[in-house]
């Protein structure tokens, strides 16, 4: 069973869909750049390892880290599976020869994607797939339909027990929801990058999870000091004190900090379970302006 002592402890998001608030991003396992093996394939075991010991069930990945690596290495260490443990992965991108990331949103790109997942995991079905779409860190205006029908029909097919969405604005995740049930969205949020506050508020009150990615990226120097300021107070480190405020944020926010280094995995968990007053609250919000 998931652990109690986790920072923020679970999230149900479906009846079968109960995941820890403190969760795990794999993408750092695969090589520089995520492309290629890994430089420490027995730490990257170790560390996936180290995940489910702490109590950790939720694992987000993709098959185009690497590609494939990443998945490869994560059957590889955990393999017949916790009972417990739910495996996320994304869909809507692709990587060439050169290590690039177009695009991959076509139906037959969408279900070969989805048979790499499968296969390289080891599952018959995967817990949850996100369809990934816009650029690099933020959303592209425009339909998402096609390709997230494409998704629907395979969840009903069975390959698929929940959908999600990622990088997407309001508009995008109603008109997914008018398709198919949507159980998470997986946007770039932080302290620093607060575009989607208004909307991380209206699907918590929908009971869907928001699972920001790059939650401790782009912050400024100004914003660093700041965060600095604060870390100092609690005697933590800085990004202890962002991962922990955005547990506090909203009880829907879910996190997938990633590591390759089981004594930093450790650290990011004891680090998310700082309890912030409401001043250290109030001085941080203000870093976005």
């Amino acid at each position: 069973m998931p652990s109690t002592t986790l920072p923020g402890g679970t999230v149900k998001l479906a009846d079968d869909l109960i995941l820890t608030r403190m969760g795990y991003g794999a993408m750092q396992l695969a090589g520089p750049h995520v492309f290629g093996p890994p430089k420490d394939h027995d730490g990257a075991i170790a560390v996936l390892r180290e995940v489910v010991r702490l109590g950790i069930n939720h694992i987000d990945t993709s098959d185009f880290y690497g590609p494939h690596i990443t998945n490869q290495l994560i059957k590889e260490a955990l393999h017949p599976y916790p009972e417990q443990l739910r495996i996320v992965t994304k869909v809507g991108a692709r990587r060439d020869a050169e290590g690039n990331w177009p695009r991959a949103l076509a139906p037959d790109e969408l279900r070969e994607a989805i048979d790499d997942n499968l296969t390289n995991l080891g599952l018959g079905a995967l817990d949850v797939v996100n369809l990934r779409v816009g650029g690099l860190d933020s959303p592209t205006p425009g339909s998402i339909a096609e390709p997230f029908r494409v998704l629907a029909e395979m969840q009903r097919a069975g390959l698929i027990r929940h959908l999600g969405v990622s990088n997407v604005t309001a508009e995008q995740i109603a008109e997914a929801q008018s398709i198919a049930p949507v159980v998470c969205v997986q946007n770039f949020y932080n302290i620093a990058n607060r575009r989607d506050d208004a909307l991380i508020d209206s699907i918590a009150e929908q009971g869907i999870g928001y699972v920001p990615f790059f939650p401790l990226g782009g912050f400024t120097p100004l914003q660093s000091e700041t965060l600095s300021n604060v870390a100092a107070r609690f005697n933590a480190k800085p990004m202890s004190v962002a991962l922990a405020w955005l547990l506090q944020r909203s009880p829907n926010i879910l996190l997938i900090p990633g590591t390759s280094s089981v004594e930093h995995l450790r650290e990011n968990v004891t680090g998310a379970g700082i309890r912030l007053p409401d001043e250290a609250i109030k001085e941080l919000n203000a870093i976005a302006g």
